[in-house]
Order: C-alpha cells, then structure tokens, then sequence
C-alpha cells in the first residue's frame, strides 16, 4: 500500500512489544471501567459519560513514526489503555480525581493538570490527565477528566480543523479564542448557578424546619420540603375517621399550580389555608361522605377540600369552584356540574351562613 506507514527497527520493536501486550490491554481497560464507575455510583455523582478504549494498533503506528525513538519500551506509552470521564460541572471533575486517587496509584510526574495552564485558545484542552496503574498491577493508562462544554469545544476544535496543518488567519484565531474564553466563562458560571442554587436549597430546608413559613416563597423545592413534615395529615386522618376509611397516598405535588392559582405565594399563606381553613373543609367533607360507603381516600383529599373552603370563604362561588376544578382535573364541562353539586353540599354549612355565602 501506498499510504502504508513505515516504521524504523525500533519502531518496529515497540509495534512487537504492543502486539504481545494487547491482549492484557482489553481487560485492563474494562476492570478500571468498571471500578470507576462503581465508585462514582456509590459515592452519587452522576457524570454525563465515562469512556474506556485501547488504542488500535494504526493510530499506535502514527505515533510511533512520529516520536518512537522517545520511547524505549512499550512501558512507556501511557496511553495504550485510555479512561475519560465527562462531568457536568468543573468542580465535579475534582470530585473525579478524588475517587479516581482512592482507586488507583497515580504517576503524578506524567500526570498534568491542563486546567493551570492558562492559555487563552487550550479551553478544550484543559481536562485534567492522570497517568494511572491498577493497585494490583499491569500497564499504566490514562484518565482523562473534563467538563461536557470542554469535551464539546474539543470536538469542534477537531472538526473545524483548529488545531491542523494549514495556518488559520488571525481574523479567525480571534474569533476562535473569543469563543472559547465564553465557553470557559459559561462552563464557571452553570457551576457557580449550582452552588447558589444548592445554598438556596439549604437556607430553604432550615427555615420550614424552622417554621419561618412566610420567608419562604413558594416553590416547587420549598413545596416538597414542606410536604416533608406532613402538614395535611392531621385533616386527612379526620377527615378518613368519617368512614373509618384507608388512606392512600399520592403525590400532593401536583397541587402547587393550584394553590399559586389561589393566590399563595409564600409556605406561610399555605400554612394559614390549613389554620383558617380546616374546621370548615372537614365539616364539608362530613356532609358529602357521611352519606356514602366509601373507604379509601386519597392523601390529597384534605388539600382539596381545603382549596375548596378557600374559593367559597372568598366569595369564588360557582365560576370560582369551576376554576378550581379545571385546574385539579383538567378543563372540562363535567367541572361545572362538580362546583353545582359542591355548592349545593355547602350551602347550609356554618361558614357559608356565618360569611354570608349562602344562595
């Protein structure tokens, strides 16, 4: 073949040595996969991808035409066997090389972290390289950790030619370099977003443990901590005692368009529903269950008839309860029927006639 490299009597001797070695590279590679992603399970960091290859004997070929005579042996090719972990956040990346140390006995004078070398145009280079062997022996290998943004500005830089054998003109350096110093500065930013939002959370999670409810605005995460100390189960249980009927439980999440729907803005207003609402919504509920045999209810049951007493204390009346029960079920005609029979249960009850609601 024309194109067929051709290799030196060194580099020939290295190309031997690689081929009696192969068939410990595969499973090399696959036992540090495996113990890598194990770890990284257990300890609950999710990545976007972990990556394991042996390098194929022709792009070994191209190395060593170009640089074997750096190498004595095969020994010293650290990337036969290559292990990449791509993060979501760069400070995941550490949480990496953290576990990856506790694995693995790292070659710290062949390692390099690329993130200190500040070049203006290496963002997609700066993955951190550890050069690795297993703690039971065998060949060294290569992990590679870096972020997804520089994993993708890596590809580009690949495909667009970036880093190839033609002068690109400075015209587009510059842009190159522009683009690259946003990628850096976006890839910091989703990590710093996270440590606020995750501090957010925290400050959030002690104030409902606190009962500071009304500092806490209402939210889909300050919601499902609230639900966490059980606010309707007091009202569900009086409410099941009716029938002495089973309660079952579903997720109350569902109801917090609902309750914002009604105007709630705070844990707090969701607390005062619940402190001012429910006498009422249990008298309700008596009135329409006392008559039946039913005996399983849903854990939403009480909110629902909070949400209820609510509209109807706020002169909501029936357009108020079909709102409401569009917004529980779904738009649809059978709604309205639901508010007629609901106003119709409610009209004699006591915070009806004492709120002048009656009709």
């Amino acid at each position: 073949m024309d194109n067929q490299v051709k290799l030196d009597a060194h580099g020939e001797m290295l190309l031997q040595q690689f081929r009696r070695l192969r068939p410990k590279l595969e499973p090399l590679a696959q036992e540090a996969y495996d113990l890598l992603r194990h770890a990284l399970r257990e300890q609950g960091i999710y990545v976007t991808a972990i990556e394991q290859r042996v390098k194929t004997e022709k792009s070994l070929t191209g190395k060593l035409e170009l640089k074997g005579a750096k190498y004595k042996s095969i020994d010293d090719i650290t990337d036969l066997v290559g292990l990449r972990v791509i993060t979501f956040y760069t400070d995941e990346v550490d949480k990496v090389a953290a576990i990856a140390k506790r694995l693995f006995d790292i070659d710290w004078q062949e390692s390099v972290d690329k993130r200190k070398l500040h070049d203006l145009n290496a963002f997609g280079y700066n993955s951190l390289h550890y050069i690795c062997r297993l703690r039971t022996g065998g060949p060294r290998f290569e992990l590679q950790m870096r972020t997804a943004l520089q994993h993708v500005w890596s590809t580009i830089e690949h495909d667009t030619g970036y880093k190839g054998d033609v002068k690109i003109p400075d015209v587009y350096m510059r842009q190159f370099n522009r683009l690259a110093g946003m990628m850096e500065l976006i890839d910091d930013e989703f990590s710093r977003l996270r440590t606020v939002l995750t501090d957010y959370r925290r400050q959030t999670l002690m104030l409902v443990k606190n009962g500071k409810l009304d500092d806490v605005p209402l939210s889909r995460d300050s919601f499902r901590n609230y639900l966490d100390l059980q606010p309707f189960d007091r009202l569900n249980r009086r409410i099941a005692a009716v029938n002495q009927a089973e309660i079952w439980p579903v997720s109350v999440m569902s109801y917090l368009p609902v309750l914002e729907s009604l105007g709630m803005e705070t844990l707090g207003d969701v607390q005062r529903l619940i402190d001012d609402n429910s006498d009422d919504a249990h008298q309700l509920a008596l009135s329409q269950l006392a008559i039946t045999d039913l005996d399983l209810l849903s854990s939403n049951t009480a909110l629902q008839y909070l949400c209820i007493v609510h509209v109807l204390k706020h002169g909501g009346g029936r357009e108020g309860l079909k709102t409401l029960f569009d917004h529980i079920n779904g738009e649809s005609d059978a709604n309205a029927m639901l508010a007629d029979m609901m106003m119709e249960q409610a009209k004699s009850l006591p915070f009806m006639l004492q709120g002048g609601h009656n009709i």
